[in-house]
């Protein structure tokens, strides 16, 4: 039987976000916007739902004069994403 996948992860730019997070202690929104090649403000919506959602944590600090927004995956994140790619794998297992 197929595992229910969860829908919040199932977005294509909210999962290429959360494997990105998963490999890194954290991550500028620059660096973020560069590797999946979305654009500023629906990176942000999208980075928005994961952090009210309690998959990522959001830090607004500086560099220099220049805002600098950091990501980090938090402890849910990790367990949500393992999750996902457990669910995933029912899928794709052969039968």
């Amino acid at each position: 039987m197929f595992k229910e996948l969860n829908p919040l992860l199932h977005s294509e730019l909210r999962l290429a976000i959360m494997s990105l997070l998963i490999g890194v202690e954290e991550a500028d929104f620059t660096y973020i916007r560069k590797e999946t090649g979305a654009t500023a403000g629906n990176l942000s919506v999208q980075i928005d739902k994961l952090a009210k959602a309690g998959y990522v944590e959001v830090t607004k600090t500086f560099k220099g004069k220049m805002p600098c927004t950091l990501c980090k995956i938090t402890a849910q994140g990790v367990d949500a994403f393992e999750e996902y790619v457990e669910a995933l794998k029912s899928y794709i297992s052969p039968r």
